[in-house]
């Protein structure tokens, strides 16, 4: 694989590179935002295979970047997973109903983490 493109947002700059190094160093290309409008742009400007996003951001929070990606029919179809450190029971459950298309949990397991990144990057390559 590869060379899919994967947009990460994410405010915290440790989780940040370590996102960053581990994608790379499986073959992805990424993009980086820090602020939910910062991923909101670089979406619609690189049409990424899959979008990383974090809920808690500086601006507008994950669901509401997620609700404008959803409501673009340019990015109406980019598969964009939650990534979050909210792991409390019914969390996962309300981010699926908010829309996002999977849900993976801070501190991240590497390899399920590749595993899920892999699964909706198969055949997206550009």
């Amino acid at each position: 694989m590869t060379g899919a493109r994967i947009v990460v947002v994410e405010d915290n700059e440790k989780n940040m590179k370590l996102f960053r190094d581990v994608l790379q160093a499986n073959g992805y290309e990424t993009l980086e935002a820090t602020t939910g409008q910062q991923a909101v742009d670089l979406t619609i400007e690189h049409t990424p295979d899959l979008v990383l996003m974090d809920i808690q951001l500086p601006d507008i929070d994950g669901i509401e970047a997620l609700g404008r990606l959803r409501a673009d029919e340019r990015t109406a179809s980019i598969p964009v997973l939650v990534l979050t450190a909210q792991a409390m029971d019914g969390d996962r459950e309300r981010f699926l109903a908010a829309g996002f298309d999977d849900y993976i949990s801070k501190p991240v397991n590497i390899v399920s983490f590749i595993a899920t990144v892999k699964q909706y990057c198969e055949g997206g390559e550009r």
